[in-house]
């Protein structure tokens, strides 16, 4: 009898997938086949979440990432990291007018004169979406010319500065990476993630893991608590060597000499100097970009050609 299913591997197996085993089950149940003992084990989803399934579960996550990405022919990525909370410059200046306009109309209020302040500030920094659009467009559209799969941009796949850079990819009909995770406030993945590479992650460590797998580059854009972790854990592989140093570029050099006192963090010595120079400011699009290609002018003088 000739199998009609998809092989395990490019060569035909000789031996029946998973999946035809399970649909192999007698549909006669007995009270020992309705027992959950009785379940395949791949296919007993309450097994799988069992505490002490964590360390399969873990494997489960990064091989799924890997093993998609392998089959798409992404060899390496650009990461854009950025706050959720910068969006596109139209909606911020609306949302400033309405924070503004309910200050005026109560000016005892400090909590709206507060929210006021916030959404000045924020759509102040509205031109990060922009950019980090332009700069995903810009390295899409030379990665990715005629089929090429380096240089894949990647981002968190959610709103904000990741929505932006994902748009950009999509701008110029290349495919980006979306990495979102499990969280109680979360979005859904913002629309401009190829849907082929739009994972979910349970686990923070695993999604971290995928975001430096291949990345060639990390552009950090302003950001909260999430992009700061990520910039630092990335600084810390690099300043360990756990990982081969890759450029990172902060976008915005008044943004982060405010939040971050890096020349402090030297004269406290606790870190030294050479360590403050892992990371460089940029503040357009085109300098981030053409940073990238200096960094690796000699290694991808015959595989990358400059836009």
């Amino acid at each position: 009898m000739t199998r009609s299913a998809q092989p395990d591997s490019p060569q035909q197996s000789p031996w029946p997938s998973a999946a035809e085993e399970e649909a192999q089950e007698p549909s006669m149940e007995s009270p020992q086949m309705a027992s959950a003992s009785y379940r395949l084990a791949y296919a007993d989803i309450d097994f799988l979440r069992r505490a002490e399934l964590r360390p399969v579960r873990l494997q489960l996550e990064l091989l799924k990432a890997e093993l998609v990405q392998q089959e798409q022919g992404i060899d390496s990525t650009v990461v854009i990291f950025g706050s959720t909370r910068i969006p596109e410059p139209e909606a911020a200046r609306a949302r400033l007018r309405a924070a503004e306009d309910a200050a005026a109309a109560a000016p005892e209020d400090a909590e709206l004169a507060r929210r006021a302040a916030v959404a000045r500030r924020i759509a102040d920094k509205a031109k990060y979406y922009d950019e980090a659009r332009r700069l995903a467009a810009l390295i899409t559209e030379v990665s990715q010319r005629n089929g090429h799969r380096d240089y894949v941009v990647v981002t968190g796949g959610g709103p904000g500065i990741m929505e932006a850079a994902n748009r950009g990819a999509r701008d110029v009909s290349g495919k980006s990476v979306g990495l979102s995770i499990v969280l109680p406030q979360e979005e859904r993945p913002n629309r401009y993630v190829t849907p082929e590479l739009s994972f979910q992650f349970h686990y923070f460590a695993v999604r971290k893991m995928h975001f430096v797998l291949r990345a060639r580059a990390l552009v950090v854009f302003p950001g909260g608590y999430g992009t700061l972790d990520e910039l630092f854990e990335t600084l810390t592989l690099i300043q360990t060597g756990k990982v081969h140093p890759v450029p990172v570029l902060l976008f915005g050099r008044e943004y982060w000499q405010r939040i971050i006192d890096f020349d402090a963090l030297v004269e406290e010595g606790t870190i030294d100097p050479p360590d403050r120079e892992l990371f460089k400011f940029v503040e357009t699009a085109e300098a981030a970009w053409a940073a990238i290609q200096d960094f690796y002018a000699e290694a991808d003088a015959a595989s990358l050609p400059r836009g």
